[in-house]
């Protein structure tokens, strides 16, 4: 054994090589067990590749044995490099052929414990360097506001709101336009549009949280400004926000009314911005608005302009700062940018479906409408406000083109020619216009958009350098893919964000980038897009940047839309081949700050071709990557698909860094901001000189690496995850198989997968506790009732709880208050309990008349059959009196024969007889009570089912009529 670490220390710092998945193929092949070609390149799948299960607990002796083997060369090498000279061009590094995919050596999980040894001992600005990149670059500002005082520009401005609430769209959109159906001059289908930035369309109700194209989950922010406030840092030569609504309700204005004049497309971004022949241009896509012209009163000035100087004077009178003014602000609704279409055809297409809804619009409204909507908002956007009526005319104050904080009245109601047309598309039928516009009537050309060259796009153009991809542009597309998506694999290095408006949790608790951002804005002035700092924006931030929470992540591998209808691959069946995916603990190690060709500022983390993250990138090419120079895909569920940004035959060795050959997409970057603008140059080589200092003492920190996580998140560190968008984190993957879990919205669900125990000692060891098999084994089965009562939480616990205690003390106070009126006296609480629970309750009669309205329209038979049963009742004992009397004066012809009886056959005799037998039996009550016992009359006459007598209302000594009846 002494033997064999000597030679290793003596070779580890020429061809040695870390623990690695080889040993085990290697084993496998001098045993016979499998031929040199049994993987034939194939992804390996952890249990699915296994051709044979091995002892879990032999497996992991092994990987021990390769830790300490690790351990022992990194001693070594430290050793080392303190007698070597770091410059690239003497490195001593180890020579050997070239190795091939079909041999590549980190095939098992675990391999590594560290990464980045090559380049431990490097600088932030030399790495930098080795990379191909300049650090001390001074990138000139881009962007001059003219103004000396105004030392930053700024994006919040007062303007009218386009912002509609629909079906396909954001479920929080505002609904504030009952106008304009910006729906419908929008390709969510993607029909003519090919692909757009990571924020999509900006009108027709924004993009729901699981949306097919990944895009940012935004509410819609649809606007046109009329007043640009800018910065809201007065000591930067800008406005706060308090003088903005000061200023705002010490004036009136009248309702303004917007016309829309037509759509154009082309400037504003990258066109033609791979500089490629075979590309497509992208630009911009705006609808072009104009303010009508209206007087009040016979006023020689239009309510707007009235509306202008007034605001100025305003914000004059309250302090308001040099930057605010109205320049290039012609009013205008930005729909969205970075956009490619298929061809110049669909562009063409596209123009001409858009324009002619426009000319639609400009049939009804032909002298402009005032725009706002009968709907409920409360301001700002995610808060407990009061919500109130929309209205119409209003004007609103915008942090950021998606946070709306404020809204100001007109000073008047609408007129009834404003109010008919603000209504008319809401309430009244306007498919007349729809029918009758056929043509446009306007000139909608001439925008810039290369309406006089054809293009196509190429899908067999597509290279691998695809996935490094510019998110403020839209992405070309592989062949057979029919839509773009933003959904990736990547390393979750968010912390808890310090916005107001939103928050984040916290996955990571080793980087603090904080100190990479400039919130004062010393070097940096402004941002190229809406949005600030990716790693956290505040409230009130000066610049009035977009308030995202933190996004911190490092992408690793694009998969695409996840809309199997446009050639993507279902979100379940990404979840599905990623757990299979035996990974080892992802370590990262940050390199340096830069700016790329595009303008933004990144942070590049090192490169390792032979770490776990680059094993990682190849499995996911193997498994998820498009078929492409005759390479194709291979997984055990056999699905695949068509958009994903990565080729299958890319591998980790064809990416960047000093390691690759910068053709491939590996290289793991993390954005810091979108084009940031500096103040001048020299303050653009301060901030990277800034940010590499921090830099380089992370490194000091981590020389070899390092896994991220919390206590709370990934535990032992190293995790995957699987984001819907750069906003949101969906699913996460621990490595070594340890499982997985949905982490959501700031929700997290315990792990929902794993495998048999990885770790030394099976079930006994405490690091697989974790894992479905050892918690069953360890733990019984819980109850169905105890699921269900964890599954309410504890906001459904104490429902449940409060609803019994409730229950409980409404039925004591009712047994207490019918105690009080019904327990006997010197009779308990408990003895009143006891015998009502036991008394026997009456029966109550059914079928009685529900009121006085039914008693009076009753039919008559019935009423007879109630009065006969009550005077059966009262009778029965004259009946007995009279048998006893006939008994004791000895008449034997009862005995002998039947009794007949005297019955009249008068119509009208029935009711005297049901008054007779009434009083007859009202006299036997009497009787009864006084004690008395009288014989009855015998007119009195038995009543029963079978007894139809009827008492004749004529003289009883009437002999003529002799009919009898029997009884």
């Amino acid at each position: 054994m002494a033997k064999l670490l000597t030679a290793f220390c003596m070779t580890a710092t020429v061809g040695a090589r870390l623990a690695d998945r080889s040993r085990i193929v290697k084993l496998r092949q001098a045993n016979g067990q499998i031929s040199k070609y049994h993987d034939n390149g194939r992804p390996i799948e952890g249990q699915a590749y296994r051709s044979r299960r091995r002892d879990d607990e032999e497996e992991t002796q092994k990987r021990l044995e390769a830790d300490a083997r690790a351990l022992s060369f990194k001693k070594n090498q430290k050793d080392n490099n303190k007698k070597k000279d770091f410059a690239p061009w003497k490195l001593d590094l180890p020579e050997g052929e070239e190795e091939s995919p079909e041999d590549f050596e980190r095939k098992l999980s675990s391999q590594l414990t560290g990464c980045c040894y090559t380049y431990s001992s490097y600088y932030a600005d030399g790495l930098c360097a080795v990379y191909g990149y300049d650090c001390d670059e001074e990138r000139e500002s881009s962007h001059d506001s003219g103004d000396q005082d105004c030392s930053q520009d700024g994006l919040s401005f007062i303007g009218v709101s386009f912002s509609v609430n629909t079906a396909n769209g954001n479920p929080y959109s505002y609904h504030l336009n009952d106008q304009f159906p910006m729906e419908n001059i929008i390709d969510r289908d993607y029909e003519y549009v090919m692909s757009m930035d990571e924020d999509g369309w900006l009108v027709g109700g924004g993009y729901k949280a699981f949306d097919y194209s990944g895009k940012m989950p935004y509410i819609d922010s649809s606007h046109t400004e009329l007043l640009r406030i800018g910065n809201m840092n007065p000591d930067k030569g800008g406005t706060s926000i308090y003088q903005v609504y000061a200023a705002m309700e010490a004036i009136t204005f009248a309702p303004i009314s917007v016309y829309p004049e037509y759509l154009k497309g082309g400037g504003g971004h990258h066109s033609g911005d791979n500089g490629d022949d075979d590309g497509v241009p992208s630009g911009d896509i705006t609808l072009i608005v104009s303010v009508v012209e209206t007087y009040e009163d016979g006023g020689s000035k239009s309510s707007y302009e009235t509306f202008l100087e007034s605001l100025f004077d305003a914000l004059d009178s309250y302090g308001g700062g040099p930057c605010m003014d109205d320049h290039d602000t012609d009013p205008h609704v930005s729909m969205s940018r970075g956009v490619k279409f298929w061809s110049s055809y669909h562009q063409q297409q596209y123009m001409y479906s858009a324009n002619l809804e426009v000319a639609v619009w400009q049939s009804i409204y032909s002298k402009g409408v005032v725009i706002g909507s009968t709907a409920t908002a409360a301001f700002p956007p995610g808060r407990k406000g009061t919500r109130y009526t929309v209205g119409y005319g209003n004007l609103y104050f915008f942090f950021d083109r998606a946070n709306i904080t404020k809204a100001f009245s007109p000073n008047r109601e609408l007129y009834d020619s404003e109010s008919y047309y603000s209504t008319l598309y809401s309430s009244g039928d306007v498919s007349n216009y729809y029918s009758s516009t056929t043509t446009i009537n306007f000139d909608y050309s001439g925008s810039g958009d290369n309406n006089d060259g054809n293009y196509e796009w190429n899908p067999y153009s597509w290279d691998q350098l695809s996935a490094m991809h510019d998110m403020t542009d839209g992405w070309e597309l592989p062949p057979n893919c029919l839509q773009e998506g933003e959904t990736f694999f990547g390393i979750p290095l968010s912390r808890a964000s310090g916005s107001k408006l939103q928050s984040s949790s916290t996955f990571q608790d080793v980087f603090d980038f904080e100190y990479l951002v400039d919130r004062n804005g010393t070097y940096i002035q402004d941002f190229g897009t809406n949005h600030g700092w990716l790693i956290g924006e505040t409230l009130d931030n000066a610049v009035g940047s977009i308030v995202d929470k933190d996004t911190a992540h490092i992408p690793i591998f694009y998969t695409g839309t996840t809309n199997p209808e446009k050639g993507g691959l279902s979100l379940s069946d990404l979840i599905k081949i990623a757990r299979k995916i035996d990974f080892g603990t992802l370590y990262i190690k940050p390199a340096f700050v830069f700016l790329d060709d595009d303008g933004h500022a990144k942070l590049q983390f090192e490169a390792d071709t032979q770490s776990a993250l680059a094993y990682l990138y190849d499995s996911l090419c193997k498994e998820l990557g498009i078929t492409w120079n005759y390479e194709s895909p291979s997984n055990s569920l056999g699905v695949y698909t068509s958009c994903s940004m990565h080729a299958a035959g890319d591998r980790a060795k064809y990416g960047c860094g000093p390691d690759g050959y910068g053709s491939g997409g590996f290289c793991p970057q993390m954005t810091l901001a979108y084009a940031p603008k500096f103040v001048d140059g020299e303050s653009s080589a301060a901030y990277l000189a800034r940010s590499n200092a921090y830099v380089d003492y992370w490194r000091s920190l981590y020389p070899n690496g390092v896994a991220v996580g919390t206590k709370n998140f990934c535990k032992d560190g190293g995790c995957l995850g699987l984001y819907l968008n750069r906003l949101d984190l969906y699913e996460v993957f621990k490595p070594d198989l340890g499982g997985s879990w949905v982490e959501y919205n700031g929700a997290s669900m315990p792990p929902t997968y794993s495998p048999a125990p990885t770790w030394e000692g099976g079930c006994s060891e405490p690091h697989n506790m974790h894992l479905d098999k050892c918690f069953y084994a360890t733990h019984k089965k819980p109850r169905p009732s105890a699921i269900v009562w964890d599954a309410l939480g504890s906001v459904g616990q104490v429902s449940i709880v409060l609803v019994v205690l409730m229950a409980c003390t409404l039925s004591l106070s009712i047994f207490l208050a019918r105690a009080r009126k019904k327990r006997r006296r010197g009779e308990s609480y408990l003895g009143f309990f006891f015998r009502d629970l036991t008394r026997r309750r009456r029966k109550r009669r059914k079928g009685g008349p529900t009121g006085l309205a039914d008693g009076l329209i009753k039919d008559d038979g019935d009423n007879r059959s109630r009065r006969s049963k009550s005077a059966a009742r009262s009778t029965r004992s004259l009946s007995k009196s009279r048998k006893r009397s006939k008994s004791i004066s000895g008449s034997s012809r009862r005995s002998g024969s039947r009794s007949v009886r005297s019955v009249s056959v008068q119509p009208e005799s029935s009711s005297s007889s049901r008054r007779s037998s009434s009083r007859a039996s009202s006299r036997g009550r009497k009787s009864r009570e006084r004690g008395g016992s009288e014989s009855r009359s015998s007119r009195t006459s038995r009543t029963g089912v079978f007894d139809l007598s009827i008492t004749s209302p004529q003289n009883k000594d009437d002999s003529k009529d002799n009919r009898q009846q029997l009884v």
